[in-house]
């Protein structure tokens, strides 16, 4: 059926296809554990902790993935990931007495293995089926991809609700795992070999950049993120939950619509922002400034709402729909530029480092948004937010002021 396409586009695509199943399941996955969870009595604390060392071995798997990457290929790499998260899907399989915290922990950490290892996989594929001349074009296909990936994330909170709903924690987890393993193997048969494997024998010392400008857009990703998770992850359901009254299907639905919509967002950026095929068009230091500071006040303004119970359910809603426009943006142009900044030979070297920082920024805000919550409430998460965006613009500003 594909046999008229380019084999860099074949590739592209099937990258692309193990990525959304993925994605699907990683999302599904994350809405029935906050779900089931919070049913069973568990704090927001309690159920940041289940997802610490997702968040602690994402950041370790980006900075070894990386190398691991440029040693045995990203097609590997990638088959790997969605092994680990069919066994993360399988240690979950046990009946619901020996769903220990500590086990589910455990699951949740090679979860978040599987996910970086499949994330670094799919973005550093990208650079490597373009050609260096055709940046518009990677800005392009990395949006697409990015934006992509997202929405799938949004129908996987809406499958995970759904499937909660309908057939209990288990049974869901079984259907999940029987669709991600005929990916796998659909992957092992067709994937290319040796992609992305770099010319030379990557050593460990390589895992850290060298880049300037990659450690200073690694340190505004991970702001950036943190950001977002630290009102996001767990405050913002639980609230939704506990304060509003709404019903897990609520929860999971609104939640995944909300990050259907930032992908849909993500796959436009290159519309929204104007770029053209001109290299004076394209994304620099500049336009990731200006497209953070845009973001900066809207959490502080849905926190005043909320502390002067000012129709506090719109703004909440309206103002989660805005923050999720402009963050889309951002994000876009964040995955455009690593990509565009790593070296192709060994590109998940950079990336890899890349997304560690976007990993210590989850985990940093996982854990901030469950303590904050728990302490706080919903509005305290939220000037924190706005406090890490504005550092967020002050690091992308030291960024190089054309695209390099």
């Amino acid at each position: 059926m594909f046999t008229h396409l380019s084999a860099q586009v074949r590739q592209y695509l099937l990258v692309t296809a193990n990525y959304w199943a993925f994605t699907l399941t990683d999302g599904a996955l994350r809405m029935l554990v906050v779900l089931h969870f919070y049913s069973l009595g568990y704090s927001g604390l309690a159920i940041a902790m289940l997802f610490l060392f997702y968040e602690i071995f994402g950041v370790i798997t980006n900075l070894v993935g990386g190398w691991l990457g440029a040693r045995i290929g990203l097609n590997n790499t990638m088959n790997i990931g969605l092994l680990l998260q069919i066994l993360a899907l399988a240690m979950l399989l046990l009946p619901a007495e020996y769903l220990i915290v500590p086990w589910v922990m455990a699951a949740q950490a090679l979860s978040g293995i599987a996910k970086d290892l499949n994330k670094m996989s799919a973005k550093s594929s990208i650079k490597l089926l373009v050609a260096d001349h055709a940046q518009s074009t990677l800005f392009k296909w990395v949006a697409l991809l990015t934006g992509s990936k997202n929405a799938l994330k949004g129908i996987g909170f809406f499958v995970g609700g759904l499937l909660l709903s309908l057939y209990g924690f288990q049974l869901a987890i079984l259907l999940m795992l029987l669709m991600l393993l005929t990916v796998w193997l659909i992957s092992l048969w067709r994937l290319k070999a040796d992609l992305g494997k770099a010319n030379y024998k990557a050593k460990f010392r390589d895992l850290l950049s060298k880049s300037r400008a990659i450690n200073v857009l690694s340190a505004a990703r991970m702001l950036l993120f943190g950001a977002r998770d630290v009102w996001f992850v767990i405050a913002l359901p639980l609230t939704l939950a506990s304060q509003f009254g709404w019903s897990h299907w609520a929860v999971g639905s609104f939640l995944a619509l909300w990050v259907i919509g930032y992908g849909a967002v993500q796959s436009v950026a290159p519309l929204i922002t104007g770029v053209r095929s001109g290299a004076n068009r394209l994304p620099d230091g500049n336009t990731l400034t200006l497209w953070a500071l845009l973001l900066c006040a809207i959490p502080a303004a849905i926190a005043i709402a909320l502390q002067l119970n000012w129709h506090s359910d719109m703004v909440l809603l309206g103002g989660l729909l805005l923050f999720g426009a402009v963050f889309a943006v951002n994000s876009s142009l964040h995955s455009y530029m690593i990509v565009r900044y790593a070296n192709s030979d060994g590109v998940s070297l950079d990336v890899g480092f890349y997304y560690m920082a976007n990993a210590m920024g989850r985990l940093i805000g996982t854990v901030l948004s469950g303590w904050m919550y728990q302490q706080a409430g919903l509005a305290a998460c939220l000037w924190l937010s706005s406090a890490m965006l504005v550092a967020t613009v002050l690091v992308s500003a030291l960024l190089p002021k054309q695209a390099a």
